[in-house]
């Protein structure tokens, strides 16, 4: 078999969080280096929390979670507990995680992870606002040319916004450290809005992870059957989109997605779209292209591709 895919998942779990670290443990096609909590979708204290739950979960509790920041670089912190519940993982029954969190800090362990490693080996897979990574990029800087790739959950061009009516949640909340990062010159491809809102979790997909029958599977139709309920409301939809999964499964299988080579600019001044992603899809501007921007994506094969994984997971 090829050589792994060394990865560092960023994240601020969240249920779709949750999936895609499931989905990462579960595939030898990558090596997950460490997880790096964020503050997001709840505060740190229960990503850091969460985050080790779901290493449990997946019979994983050698994997390392690092801590990371606790608010945004220039704001106050904004979460998303109306979605994901008060926990940031409501649905199943959680409890306290045995395994420890690391006593390094997030972006310390980014930085001493991308000048260890070789140079374009270490891929940055990021779920949750860019924060601990755009920390890392202004604090040393010589990482920045390290780093093989950045694929990231976040933006949206066609379908807009779903925490403001022009800006994705997770640029939203950190709308400068998302410059910081779309800026940087490093390869980055982005699963927005456009793609994560095809990735419908239906009835008869839950019925499938619960149908797997090992805890996982059970596990992840609890949490999406918690999460869907606010989506299907908001958007009248068949199920919620799982956002972050769309990170690995690109990794693992990147024939699944089509997308553009683009520029993507965020807005950082605006009071009216704060954090909207302009994405140049129709190459009217003649800003270089920074990002490939993904549109869409081959659904049945994703999911096939989570169940077949979370099957292999105790």
């Amino acid at each position: 078999m090829a050589s792994k895919r060394k990865i560092i998942i960023d994240t601020d779990p969240g249920q779709d969080d949750a999936v895609a670290i499931l989905l990462a443990l579960a595939s030898p096609e990558i090596e997950v280096l460490g997880i790096t909590a964020v503050a997001g979708n709840v505060p740190l204290s229960l990503t850091a929390k969460n985050a080790r739950i779901i290493c449990e979960v997946a019979g994983k509790a050698d994997t390392r979670v690092f801590a990371g920041c606790d608010q945004p670089m220039r704001r106050n912190l904004v979460t998303a507990e109306h979605v994901h519940g008060r926990t940031g993982l409501d649905g199943p029954d959680l409890w306290e995680p045995t395994m420890p969190i690391q006593d390094q800090h997030a972006v310390d362990f980014i930085i001493e992870t991308l000048r260890s490693e070789p140079t374009g080996t270490v891929t940055l897979a990021t779920l949750g606002p860019l924060t601990n990574v755009a920390t890392a990029f202004d604090r040393a800087p010589d990482i920045v040319p390290r780093v093989a790739e950045i694929v990231s959950m976040g933006g949206a061009y066609f379908e807009v916004g779903n925490i403001t009516p022009a800006a994705e949640f997770n640029i939203y909340v950190d709308p400068e450290a998302a410059d910081i990062v779309f800026k940087s010159g490093t390869p980055l491809t982005l699963m927005p809005l456009d793609v994560t809102h095809k990735a419908l979790v239906t009835k008869p997909r839950n019925d499938a992870f619960r149908s797997l029958g090992n805890r996982t599977g059970v596990f992840t139709a609890e949490m999406t059957e918690f999460f869907e309920r606010f989506d299907k409301e908001k958007y009248g939809s068949a199920g919620a989109p799982l956002h972050d999964p769309t990170v690995i499964a690109y990794l693992i299988n990147p024939d699944l997605f089509s997308g553009r080579h683009i520029n993507v600019e965020v807005e950082t001044t605006s009071d009216l779209t704060l954090g909207m992603t302009v994405a140049d899809w129709w190459r009217v501007t003649n800003r270089p292209a920074n990002a490939t921007f993904m549109g869409d994506l081959d659904a049945d094969g994703f999911f096939t591709l989570l169940t077949e994984r979370l099957a292999r997971l105790p």
